[in-house]
């Protein structure tokens, strides 16, 4: 019933004392700010990593820190946290940065199958340390763009390989250097089927021949039967046309192959260097014959330093080391002109330390051997050219010799991450993706379209100084490798790859080496023009 109609109220009523409304507000609360610590003791609105440690490792490990990175976060004095012992398996006395850089190295693609024992024996030789072995692989990847698309501009032949490392090869075949079973010209990229469910994550391309590694260390090669002749003379024993497994590395996880004149170098997993003939103990420090094909480790003070990349040249061998206190750059071999960088033309039998880096204050990241002259890129940006300065191959405006390393002024204001080197030519890829190039110009292989002839009707201008290579500027694609024609006695071609995985070719193309089709009695191409090829 409503409790109106029936005229009495059924709610009772209490007394309630008066309060002023002053005292039913509650006081206000102040606040003492407390500083968040990332150690400390349990005290109440701290947030101790220290007793969270997973929380922390998840952290490092996902944002992918740079090793250096790392070892200052070791090195700080107010986180000595990083220091102590974390307590984790699968050593239980590391620090979190230590075994931060021990998941980083689990996720690389040749650290991944080796065994507990392989890889205590790389962390000794990088030094002691799951960073320096982090900084170790790191650097062999990004100086070889290993497991990414890469293009190899060899002599008269050319070879492609995609980011999921199938292979196309085309051009010059007269040893069946391109890998079809024939030794027919292909004069458009075609795809390698005899190789289909293998990884290839590397190339090299010298005359006549041809080698690919694959992501178990495996190593392939065809063409001329031999790691050692000139590259202009016999034919070796016998051609191979198809791929087959070099069975003296098959105990050596190789990683990297280069190709030099006279000799053939290959990289181990570990950072050891193996090289094939040469023919005289006074070059390598070993004694072979042109047609061995037992691979010797490199002697001498590389021994017990790793390498993360190898670099060959006209008879001699560049080798980019990874040391505690950083990295350095090795020569060995001929030292005509100047091309081993001691600041003499002596030969060197075994590898010795290019000491101009340190005095230059430049951190070597990468390197390139051309036939008769040397490259590198500091961690700087900054370029340094060294040997036979013929044609203005090494870029300081004039033809002179230079026997030690010395910066290209001209590119101060450029900050390099790449670099390749040919035949009196030389490339600098930026870090915006703009090209340059300076050298020897004939068969238009410096990609600078010289439409008007000069007065005495030649269209191949040498450039002594770095020119931007406009020709490439405009296809608006960023370039992230080149690579070209390191031969003395073939017309060069170049490959200009981008971010995008498209491939562009100019030089010479009498042996279809270029990919690309070529009018009638036309032999070389000033312009790049896109290959019809899908690298990714």
């Amino acid at each position: 019933m409503d409790a109106t109609t029936s005229g009495a109220s059924s709610v009772q009523y209490h007394n309630i004392s008066e309060q002023t409304i002053a005292s039913l507000v509650p006081p206000p609360v102040t606040h003492q700010r407390q500083q968040r610590h990332c150690f400390g003791n349990a005290t109440p609105g701290e947030f101790p990593l220290s007793a969270n440690p997973s929380i922390v490792l998840h952290f490092l490990t996902g944002c992918n820190l740079d090793p250096q990175d790392l070892a200052k976060l070791e090195a700080s004095a107010t986180c000595s946290f990083f220091r102590q012992p974390a307590h984790f398996a699968p050593d239980y006395e590391l620090s979190l940065a230590e075994l931060a850089a021990l998941d980083m190295c689990k996720k690389r693609a040749i650290f991944k199958p080796m065994t507990i024992e392989q890889r205590g024996d790389l962390k000794q030789r990088c030094g002691g340390s799951w960073k320096l072995v982090l900084r170790f692989l790191l650097a062999g990847e990004a100086c070889s763009r290993r497991e990414k698309s890469q293009a190899i501009a060899g002599p008269g032949h050319s070879i492609a390989v995609t980011s999921k490392g199938a292979v196309y090869s085309f051009g010059s075949n007269s040893s069946g250097q391109l890998g079809h079973g024939t030794t027919d010209e292909e004069s458009r990229p075609r795809l390698l089927r005899s190789l289909q469910g293998v990884r290839i994550i590397h190339a090299a391309a010298g005359a006549g021949r041809t080698m690919l590694i694959s992501d178990a260390g495996r190593v392939y090669a065809f063409g001329k039967d031999s790691f050692g002749e000139a590259e202009y003379g016999a034919q070796g024993n016998k051609l191979v046309t198809t791929p087959q497994v070099v069975e003296s590395l098959k105990d050596i996880f190789v990683v990297q192959a280069a190709i030099g004149n006279f000799f053939t170098a290959v990289l181990s997993r570990e950072g050891r260097i193996y090289t094939f003939s040469w023919g005289d103990e006074s070059k390598l420090g070993h004694q072979t014959e042109p047609n061995d094909l037992e691979p010797r480790p490199l002697l001498g003070a590389l021994e017990n330093i790793p390498v993360v990349q190898i670099a060959a040249g006209y008879c001699y061998l560049l080798a980019l080391a990874c040391q505690p206190g950083g990295m350095s750059v090795y020569s060995v071999g001929c030292g005509l002109g100047g091309k081993l960088g001691h600041g003499t033309r002596t030969d060197e039998k075994q590898p010795r330390l290019i000491e101009q880096f340190r005095t230059l204050n430049l951190q070597p990241v990468v390197v390139a051997a051309g036939a008769w002259h040397a490259a590198v890129v500091g961690k700087d940006g900054r370029v340094c050219t060294w040997g036979w300065g013929r044609y203005g191959c090494l870029g300081h405006g004039n033809e002179d010799c230079e026997s030690v390393p010395k910066v290209v002024e001209a590119l101060s204001n450029v900050k390099a991450v790449h670099v390749a080197t040919g035949d009196y030519t030389t490339f600098v890829v930026s870090d915006d993706g703009d090209v340059y190039s300076f050298g020897c110009g004939e068969s238009s292989s410096l990609g600078h379209n010289t439409a008007a002839a000069d007065e005495q009707g030649n269209r191949h201008t040498n450039v002594l100084s770095p020119e931007l290579v406009t020709s490439l500027k405009q296809v608006n694609e960023r370039v992230v490798q080149i690579s070209l024609t390191n031969s003395i006695y073939w017309n060069a071609h170049t490959f200009a790859l981008t971010d995008s995985d498209k491939l562009y070719a100019f030089g010479a193309g009498d042996k279809g080496q270029l990919g690309v089709e070529l009018v009638a009695n036309q032999t070389e191409r000033a312009n790049p023009e896109r290959v019809d090829i899908d690298l990714s």
